[in-house]
């Protein structure tokens, strides 16, 4: 009784937001501004998701136009950025956890604890510094800028994961590959990246979850349209004078639909990498 409980309370905290994003999404707006609150809609309405994907609509006696435009954009540049940090940071880390734990080298174990001991440093601390740099080599409002930022910000964690993997595999198999002439680089392309797949796998479902939510960064960094992602995008639905809070809901709902779908179609691959380097 009390773990059903537990489940309950966890289910309601977790999912209770999203099914309340989903009806005030789905709410006129007369009926918003209502006194008494309804776990329905008492009117249905998909004007809100109309208004975000093409359609221009009336709000206390004005036309309002559609904000499909700096929506789609801002989900472009989401897009962009995630992904282009995804396969940077897998990649790089697929390559350097592999040296750090097969090659030896001076200072090897000393380098890999500073790299991830940056997970500790916050994020607030390093932005001017880092601001000033982007300014310098004029990346700031970039897709490249915002790109490596998420990398140098999601890579030690990535680096942390992939070492943990490659440590839990037996030697014997590379050592195969070298009796029979096949280099390191080969050995780790074609034998010990399909083997590690599941934590390739599960670090860039880390990394684009991490970059997709991304807030403080793109606000700083992304000051335009050209590289501003959902997360600055929608909170600025809020004008002087009114609060479009049903707009506001549905482009919220419609921008976790990418995280969600991966997490649904990847999830067995992300428990499978964590759980990868548990056990040798």
């Amino acid at each position: 009784m009390g773990l059903t409980l537990a489940v309950v309370l966890l289910l309601i905290w977790s999912l209770g937001p999203i099914y309340w994003s989903i009806v005030t999404s789905l709410t006129p707006p007369t009926d918003l501004v209502s006194a008494k609150p309804h776990i329905w809609p008492a009117h249905l309405t998909f004007e809100h998701y109309a208004k975000l994907l093409g359609s221009s609509s009336v709000s206390q006696g004005n036309e309002v136009q559609s904000v499909w435009p700096q929506f789609s954009q801002a989900l472009i540049n989401s897009v962009i950025t995630s992904v282009g940090a995804t396969i940077l940071t897998v990649v790089i880390a697929a390559f350097s956890a592999y040296a750090f734990v097969r090659l030896r080298f001076p200072g090897r174990d000393a380098i890999f604890v500073v790299v991830v001991a940056t997970l500790a440093i916050p994020a607030y601390t390093v932005m001017i510094p880092l601001y000033r740099i982007m300014i310098a080599i004029k990346l700031v409002d970039t897709y490249l800028g915002v790109t490596l930022i998420y990398v140098s910000a999601f890579l030690p964690l990535a680096l942390w994961l992939m070492r943990s993997v490659y440590q839990a595999m037996p030697l014997s198999l590379e050592e195969a590959a070298w009796l029979d002439g096949a280099g390191k680089v080969y050995t780790l392309v074609r034998i010990v990246m399909p083997l590690a797949a599941p934590g390739l796998i599960a670090a860039a479902i880390i990394t684009f979850l991490n970059a997709w939510g991304q807030f403080l960064v793109p606000l700083v960094f992304s000051p335009t349209l050209a590289t501003k992602p959902l997360t600055v995008l929608i909170p600025e639905f809020v004008s002087r004078n009114y609060v479009d809070y049903g707009l506001i809901n549905a482009a919220g709902i419609v921008a976790i639909v990418p995280p969600v779908l991966v997490v649904l179609f990847l999830n067995r691959f992300l428990v499978s990498g964590l759980m990868a380097g548990a056990t040798k």
